[in-house]
């Protein structure tokens, strides 16, 4: 892959996390001050490798479950070089902290405060382990998504993937600070169309309790990956 295949590529991850419709050739040229014939060019190619497809004839292109990885490893790569710089804290991330420390001294309510807040600051599902249950909300904000407004299977799939996910997390016990599961890659449901991001954290209830947000994998990660990671070292922090 080219440099520049892998700029496009990326942008078409973060345009179709936007508007969630197809990105075509012609926006691309603008965005990348070049012609629609060396786009699609570049398309192709990425087409050919698998990194994005085309869902309908005479659509645009979407990132495939391989184009997001490549996405994902790439954004960890660069936040990793960057360790030393200063973490961003937005608003929404300091409404979460001062939501949480309120509850500090009930190790239960802190992590449904921060569940919660993920899924406002997300829009996505949030889950989280308290000792040996799951804790889920937000339901509504997943399946309101297009991806799962129009299909039942990728419903279906994901009502699989929670059925399982807690005994899962429990034998397979995913020792990553941040760990990101996409589409195929999940565990369970693997056609779901769905991202499970997750932190790892210790809390007086388990030294592997897991916090974070199941989504649909057209999503904005570097945000997400960000406030998760960052949710599960407060909570460690805080508990």
């Amino acid at each position: 892959m080219s440099e520049r295949q892998a700029k496009l590529l990326h942008a078409i991850v973060e345009q179709y996390a936007e508007v969630a419709v197809p990105v075509g050739s012609v926006t691309l040229a603008k965005l990348f001050g070049v012609s629609s014939a060396t786009i699609r060019s570049d398309m192709a190619q990425l087409e050919a490798t698998g990194y994005i497809h085309q869902p309908h004839t005479s659509a645009g292109r979407v990132p495939t479950d391989k184009g997001y990885r490549h996405y994902v490893n790439q954004i960890t790569e660069e936040s990793e070089i960057h360790t030393s710089l200063p973490a961003i804290i937005d608003r929404g991330t300091k409404a979460l902290d001062a939501r949480v420390a309120t509850h500090a001294n009930r190790t239960d309510r802190a992590i449904r405060s921060a569940v919660d807040s993920l899924v406002e600051l997300t829009h996505n599902l949030g889950l989280a382990t308290i000792g040996d249950q799951l804790y889920i909300s937000g339901m509504a904000n997943l399946f309101s998504q297009p991806e799962f407004m129009a299909s039942t299977r990728n419903v279906q799939q994901v009502a699989k993937l929670l059925d399982n996910l807690e005994p899962w997390l429990r034998e397979a016990a995913p020792n990553e600070p941040l760990n990101v599961f996409i589409g195929s890659e999940n565990p369970i449901g693997r056609t779901s169309e769905a991202s499970l991001i997750i932190s790892r954290f210790r809390s007086p209830l388990s030294d592997h309790s897991y916090i974070g947000v199941l989504g649909p994998t057209r999503q904005d990660y570097a945000r997400v990956m960000r406030l998760v990671r960052h949710t599960g070292a407060m909570l460690e922090e805080v508990l």
